[in-house]
């Protein structure tokens, strides 16, 4: 299994290229604004890339969907609860800046346990909303990524219309600190971290486990 990992826009989303070496099937997570260097890392690696994987539904996540979905015709999928956020600018936040960014309707869905296939990697879906109600993580072997739920010693914000702090804490709790200590935790923004650095050092999490 093969990660890159860039940071795009002035917001410093985390958007992660994902393939297996021997097929070369890959997946795209969070292409948070068009940038050229994810199209590089295509073409320079000869990928086939089958999807693009959306944590949320925020438009720091969005932004370079549309341009990868047409160099690709990778299916784009998202939680059921975030799929209107593709199509609505109020719902996405984008209006919120003035972007008005809108999306086609998504390809498929992410659910609670499903898993998704490429090449030779298994990615299972772990559904924690309370950023949004269809925030997902993602984890691939001993990789999980996170996208706003879990960040290095933070979380993700709950101040949005749809966002629960008290759901937010209880998914990260019952659903990712059940995870080996050892898996890597790849954020929506910043540094990567693991989950028993997280157990031990978030302070949103103290006392809750």
């Amino acid at each position: 299994m093969k990660i890159i990992k860039k940071s795009l826009g002035q917001m410093g989303t985390n958007c992660y290229v994902l393939w297996d070496e021997k097929t070369l099937a890959a997946a795209i997570i969070d292409p948070g604004f068009e940038d050229q260097r994810i199209i590089e890392i295509i073409n320079e690696n000869h990928l086939n890339v089958k999807y693009i994987l959306l944590t949320h539904g925020h438009f720091d996540h969005l932004g370079g969907v549309s341009q990868l979905k047409k160099l690709t015709n990778a299916k784009v999928l998202i939680h059921k609860n975030d799929a209107d956020c593709l199509t609505s600018s109020q719902r996405n936040l984008s209006d919120l800046i003035g972007m008005a960014l809108v999306l086609e309707p998504a390809d498929g869905f992410l659910t609670e346990a499903e898993t998704i296939s490429l090449g030779d990697i298994t990615i299972r879906v772990i559904h924690t909303p309370g950023h949004s109600k269809g925030g997902v993580c993602l984890l691939a072997e001993d990789q999980l990524f996170a996208g706003d739920t879990l960040f290095n010693t933070s979380i993700g914000r709950t101040d949005f219309v749809d966002g629960d702090l008290n759901e937010l804490l209880n998914g990260i709790v019952q659903k990712l600190f059940v995870l080996d200590d050892a898996i890597t935790v790849l954020p929506g923004h910043g540094e990567n971290t693991t989950i028993g650095y997280e157990k031990r050092n978030n302070p949103f999490l103290k006392g809750r486990f």
